[in-house]
């Protein structure tokens, strides 16, 4: 049943991928319907080289009904074939069949082994309500006119007549039954005449009007055989592209091979298969000895039996698809006979080769313009990240438009300088390229930290690194974000070695928090650069701090003081070209781990608060004393992935795509779009959020708060 519903289903797949018209016109009946399916198998082969199509043979018996004869390479599909063939008789002929199968067994004649099923086709005619109609008013206009045709038909030849056509629609076998009731009376009866018509009586001449030369030139691919395959006649051109044949009475089988269908040489196979097209290939044993390197020629055409002469005539000509396999085989198309549709096909054949050409021509160029386009957007990507290192996002785009940048003025942001100690002496003692690989591992350090906190990188001079919080985009948590990355800045200083001592080298961190004005500065190489005092106190803070201390000014003490930051007070000193100022220095996050400041992930992912508590007091108790131990550097540092630290302002994924734009406000007081500069300096890029603008609460995934109580574990260290 499934095999059957299948069958259904692909011969309404065939139809739908454009072979209906083609299915259509296979013949006017199902026994001419099943009858070409071979021929039709023979030319789509012609376009799908490796299909194995099965066979199909089809004979008539007496009682109208049919026998179909089915070959197959493939075993246990044979019940797809009454789907097919019943779908098809109902849609294009509008008659229903049943099938069933009356013999199945192994062919023996067949070269192929191929399984052999034969099925009893019995049909009746089923009639649309049009054609039901149609039908029976036909009957009623014969009954009304049976009064005029008895006026002009002799009584008794009219009830002949009448008798005749009962008889022959019971007995006229339903595969042809396409036309009407009355174009049936019609065709076979004369009105006024009389008699009965047997269909179309063709007239034949009493001898044969040509004479065999004639025949021989304008059919040159022919061959006459007998029953013992001897050979009594062939065309001028095939007795040109096989020799042999000229010597009249050699076997057939010694110079050609039967391709299709796959059966044994015998006349009796032959005549078994006549309705079927037959594919016959030249042996290359028999060839002349120069012609043997040619590809064999194929023939392929139809067999007639010939009654009288008890012979064979094969009509066929040369299968070639292309002007290219017709050079091979040293051929021209003056040897195929003009009324031969075979110089047609070829020369049709010819022309889709060379539009097929084209098209693949056009094919591989839209394939290498689409790899030029994906490499070329590779390139751009890789651009567009070197350019925003540079730039802030907003600020590179609109350059790239070629628009003018606004300066803009930040009421509030937090500048940090750092740089390192004694880099003059280091300097002074080591080869250049030990400076620019201890400054390159420490930037890619810094670098790294920046995308952690979200601070944008100002610029680097020399051993001097610049970062801002809260420019280019505004953000409540400036002074929070910068001062984490200081303690960063600290911790990643650790893994750096002085090219001269070896030991860690020390770098000293200056913090202030004020307003500043912001800008692109110069056409080439423009750098995105802050102007105001605020730069020049943040520069002092650094030039006045303490080796491995974070130097911070009062503003920057205001806004970390209610924060979760440990400060201590270093009182008032004398900042150059400013006086007299209170400074503090930063001690640490008192609940941020160092794992959380780095942006490393963490291994473990609960940890005790006793373990917690153990590794930050060490940490601090480290920091305060200035150990100078040597530490080993994390050499898998710059592979791990990178954890942004989350903040009040951070980020929020759900709303990304709704409030990630925020407008800064320029000289002019025109409004422009700003971006998360976050992912500018490093891999992991800074998606768009909403900042919320005076937000002072922790984080929601803060860790407990820890008592400050000392271990014995610390005393003792």
């Amino acid at each position: 049943m499934v095999l059957m519903q299948f069958g259904e289903y692909f011969f309404e797949f065939c139809k739908r991928s454009g072979y209906d018209h083609m299915l259509r016109t296979l013949g006017g009946n199902l026994y001419e319907f099943i009858e070409n399916l071979d021929a039709l198998h023979g030319y789509l082969s012609l376009s799908y080289q490796e299909m194995n199509a099965p066979s199909f043979r089809v004979e008539k018996n007496e009682d109208g009904s049919m026998l179909l004869h089915y070959y197959s390479d493939r075993r246990g599909l044979c019940h797809i074939v009454p789907g097919i063939i019943g779908a098809a008789a109902l849609d294009f002929f509008n008659i229903e069949i049943s099938m069933e199968i009356v013999n199945q067994m192994e062919e023996e004649e067949r070269t192929g082994k191929k399984e052999h099923i034969v099925f009893l086709v019995m049909q009746k005619p089923v009639f649309s309500y049009k054609k039901r109609n149609k039908f029976v008013s036909s009957l009623q206009y014969l009954s009304n006119s049976g009064t005029q045709m008895e006026k002009q038909l002799n009584k008794e030849d009219f009830e002949r007549a009448m008798n005749k056509m009962r008889d022959k629609k019971s007995l006229v076998p339903t595969c042809p039954v396409k036309k009407s009731h009355w174009e049936t009376i019609r065709g076979i009866v004369t009105i006024g005449k009389g008699r009965l018509l047997r269909g179309f009586d063709p007239v034949y001449p009493k001898t044969l009007w040509t004479d065999p030369k004639t025949f021989c030139n304008g059919l040159p691919f022919h061959i006459v055989f007998d029953e013992e395959l001897r050979v009594k006649q062939a065309g001028v051109s095939i007795q040109k592209i096989v020799p042999g044949l000229q010597t009249l009475g050699i076997r057939l089988d010694q110079y050609f091979s039967i391709v299709r269908p796959e059966v044994k040489f015998t006349i009796s196979s032959v005549q078994q298969f006549i309705n079927s097209q037959f594919v016959f290939r030249t042996k290359r044993e028999m060839m002349p000895e120069s012609w043997k390197q040619r590809p064999m020629l194929e023939l392929r055409g139809q067999m007639i039996w010939m009654e009288s002469l008890q012979c064979m005539l094969y009509l066929c000509s040369p299968l070639l698809r292309t002007l290219h396999e017709l050079e091979e085989r040293h051929m021209h198309i003056s040897d195929i006979a003009p009324h031969d549709v075979t110089r047609d096909l070829i020369l049709l054949n010819q022309q889709r080769l060379a539009e097929m050409e084209l098209s693949n021509q056009l094919e591989r160029k839209k394939e290498e313009l689409r790899i030029l386009s994906k490499h070329l957007e590779e390139e751009k990507k890789k651009t567009e990240t070197l350019l925003y290192a540079m730039l802030p996002k907003h600020v590179a785009n609109q350059l790239k438009e070629g628009k003018r940048v606004e300066a803009g003025e930040f009421k509030e942001c937090t500048i940090l300088f750092s740089d390192v100690v004694t880099f003059t002496n280091i300097c002074a003692q080591c080869e250049p390229i030990q400076i620019v690989l201890m400054l390159n591992a420490m930037y890619l350090r810094f670098d790294r930290l920046t995308t952690v906190h979200d601070v944008y990188k100002v610029e680097t001079i020399g051993d001097a690194y610049m970062v801002v919080g809260g420019v280019p985009v505004p953000v409540s948590t400036h002074a929070e974000r910068v001062a984490n990355f200081a303690l960063g800045m600290i911790i990643a200083a650790r893994d750096i070695k002085n090219p001269v001592s070896g030991n860690p080298i020390q770098i000293r961190v200056g913090i202030h928090t004020g307003p500043v004005l912001a800008g692109v500065v110069g056409e080439k190489m423009p750098r995105y650069c802050l102007f105001g005092d605020t730069v020049n106190i943040a520069s002092r803070m650094e030039s006045h701090g303490v080796p491995s201390k974070i130097h911070l000014s009062a503003s920057v003490h205001q806004c970390l003081k209610d924060k979760d930051f440990e400060m201590m007070e270093r009182g008032e000193i004398d900042v150059k070209g400013k006086g007299k100022m209170h400074t503090y220095f930063l001690i640490r996050n008192r609940f941020a781990t160092e794992n959380e400041i780095m942006g490393r992930p963490v291994k473990e992912a609960v940890a005790t608060h006793e373990a917690a508590q153990l590794s930050q007091e060490c940490w601090v108790e480290a920091y305060q004393t200035s150990s100078s131990q040597d530490i080993q550097p994390n050499s898998d540092e710059e592979t791990l992935p990178i954890i942004a630290m989350k903040y009040a302002d951070s980020p929020i994924e759900a709303h990304s795509n709704i409030k990630g734009r925020t407008q800064t406000k320029d000289l002019a007081g025109s409004l422009h779009d700003s971006e998360p500069y976050g992912g500018l300096h490093g891999d992991q890029p800074c998606s768009r959020g909403s900042y919320l603008s005076q937000a002072r609460k922790k984080p929601a995934a803060e860790a407990p708060r820890l008592r400050t109580v000392r271990s014995n574990f610390c005393t003792l260290l």
